[in-house]
């Protein structure tokens, strides 16, 4: 394939993305959240080098729309720090879908990082991916059962 023609089709999926996230904050801003126009570039630039960085290639729309659906009523989120959660949320959803090795539905992945991190890891993002998301990967890779519980011990 042309290199341009590749370039032109990135353009338009980066302009797709941008509509799309700019499209959510009117579910978002009833949270407070909103993102600005150039939030919403940095995130969909950062979406690309996420994809690159991890050797990923999307077709569709992506992630970062359901990412922000999801997250947007986290208690853990605020506006001080809307746009850089969503970017390392991002950079983890695709590090880990590496890690399990694709086995894990995209929406499957998400609804788990958000259950854990509202729960367990009661938003640090470091706790998410430096054991939660490791577990859940590791576990998938060799068929052993997923522990879904709380803090306390309690099912999700």
């Amino acid at each position: 394939m042309d290199k341009n023609m590749v370039l032109a089709f990135q353009d338009i999926q980066k302009k797709q993305a941008a509509i799309e996230l700019g499209a959510c904050n009117e579910i978002t801003i009833k949270y407070g959240l909103a993102l600005s126009d150039t939030d919403i570039n940095e995130l969909v630039e950062n979406r690309f080098k996420s994809l690159k960085d991890t050797g990923r290639i999307e077709f569709s729309e992506g992630i970062l729309k359901k990412i922000v659906e999801v997250f947007c009523d986290s208690p853990y989120i605020m506006q001080q720090n809307y746009k850089d959660t969503l970017m390392e949320i991002q950079e983890t959803f695709y590090f880990f879908k590496n890690e399990a090795m694709d086995q894990i539905a995209d929406d499957e992945l998400i609804e788990f990082m958000k259950r854990h991190f509202d729960g367990k890891c009661q938003g640090s993002l470091e706790y998410l991916s430096g054991t939660t998301l490791e577990d859940l990967c590791r576990n998938t890779r060799y068929g052993y059962e997923v522990d879904d519980t709380d803090i306390y011990g309690h099912e999700f």
